[in-house]
C-alpha cells in the first residue's frame, strides 16, 4: 500500500495538466499513488492524462459535480493512509512529499498537515505565503499554535500543500458540496479540522499556488455561487477570540464580492454580522465604499501585480 494518494480533481485544465502530472511525478518520495478526477471536462484534458503512461496513475470520470464532490470521491477511491491534495492547476516542487512524509515520521499523532507555499500572482509576482509562520527558521517543523490567529493574512492551510490522513478527513465529512465553485468549501473544511486536532506545518516552502491559470473556479460570477455558512460556527466563537475575528475577516471577504457584483443588500447582511474590532483602519474604510469604487481598486490591484507590486486588503 503506498504511502499518500494524491487527488487531482479535474475540469477543463487542458494549459496547465501536464505540468502539473509532471511535478507529481517528479517528486524525490515515490511511494505515492495519484488520482485524477474528470468533473466532466469538456476540452481535451482528459486526452492529455492518458498520455502519461506511469502505472501509479488512475483517471476517473464523472459528470461535472464540482470541486469538493470530485475531490471526496478521489479520497474514497484511495487506498493510501494519506492523502495529498493538488489542483489541476497548481504545482509542486520536487520535495513536496518528502517534506510531508517527513513531518507524519517526527510527529505520528498529526491528522492534517501542510508546507510553506508560494503564490504566482503573475508570471512576475511569485510571493511566499504571509504568515507569521515564515518567521520561524527555515525547515522548521511543529505544531501550529493557533490556526485562527496565524491564518488572519494568507492561511497556513492551502489545499495543494495539504495532506490529510484518510480517517481523520472521512471523520470530518470531507468537503461541503453544499458550498460551490470555490466559495469557501476549503475554508470549511479547515474550520472543523482545526477545531478538532492541531495542524502541523514544516517551513519549507514545496508548492506553487497559480493564481492566473485558465478557467479557474474561484473567478466564477459571484451571485452564481453558494458560498459557506459561517454562522454555524459562531457558537462557537464566542469564547474563541481567533475564530471570532477569522469568522469575521472571512464575513468581510465575502461582503466585498458582493459589493463589487452589485448586490449591496447582501453584502451588508455580511458587514453587519461581523464586529468591526476584527477589521483593521483599512478594512473598516473599504466596507463603506461602494461597488464602483471597490472595482476600480481591485483593478488598479490586478494593474500593479502585472509589474510584481502586491496590494492586499488583509494586512493588519
Amino acid at each position: 500500500m503506498a504511502q499518500f494518494t494524491v487527488v487531482i480533481p479535474l475540469y477543463n485544465k487542458a494549459a496547465e495538466i501536464r505540468a502539473t502530472l509532471n511535478s507529481v511525478f517528479a517528486q524525490t518520495f515515490s511511494d505515492f499513488k495519484v488520482i485524477v478526477i474528470d468533473d466532466g471536462s469538456t476540452d481535451h484534458s482528459v486526452k492529455i492524462v492518458e498520455e502519461f503512461t506511469d502505472t501509479r496513475l488512475r483517471l476517473i470520470r464523472q459528470e461535472n459535480q464540482g470541486v469538493g464532490p470530485a475531490r471526496n470521491k478521489g479520497v474514497s477511491e484511495a487506498e493510501s493512509p494519506f492523502i495529498a491534495f493538488l489542483d489541476a492547476d497548481d504545482y509542486w516542487y520536487p520535495e513536496h512529499l518528502e517534506y510531508l512524509n517527513e513531518l507524519i515520521d517526527r510527529f505520528p499523532q498529526a491528522q492534517w498537515m501542510a508546507t510553506a507555499y508560494e503564490k504566482a500572482f503573475t508570471p512576475k509576482l511569485i510571493k511566499p505565503v504571509d504568515t507569521p509562520l515564515r518567521s520561524f527558521e527555515q525547515g522548521w517543523q511543529g505544531e501550529v499554535p493557533d490556526f485562527f490567529a496565524i491564518a488572519k493574512k494568507d492561511a497556513p492551510a492551502w489545499t495543494s500543500a495539504m495532506c490529510f490522513s484518510k480517517d481523520f478527513f472521512q471523520k470530518l465529512g470531507g468537503f461541503d458540496p453544499s458550498i460551490t465553485m470555490g466559495a469557501g468549501e476549503d475554508t470549511d473544511l479547515w474550520i472543523r479540522a482545526a477545531l478538532t486536532q492541531p495542524m502541523y506545518w514544516i517551513n519549507s516552502i514545496s508548492a506553487q499556488h497559480l493564481q492566473f491559470s485558465s478557467n479557474r473556479v474561484s473567478h466564477a460570477p459571484t451571485l452564481k455561487r453558494h458560498f459557506i455558512d459561517l454562522d454555524k460556527y459562531e457558537h462557537l466563537a464566542q469564547n474563541h477570540k481567533s475564530l471570532k475575528i477569522y469568522l469575521d475577516l472571512n464575513r468581510y471577504s465575502i461582503g466585498l464580492k458582493y459589493q463589487m457584483a452589485g448586490d449591496p443588500s447582501r453584502a451588508k447582511t455580511y458587514f453587519n454580522a461581523l464586529d468591526q474590532s476584527s477589521l483593521n483602519a483599512l478594512q473598516r474604510i473599504l466596507v463603506r465604499l461602494p461597488g464602483g469604487v471597490l472595482r476600480f481598486g481591485l483593478s488598479t490591484q490586478r494593474f500593479l501585480a502585472g509589474f510584481g507590486l502586491r496590494l492586499s486588503a488583509f494586512g493588519r
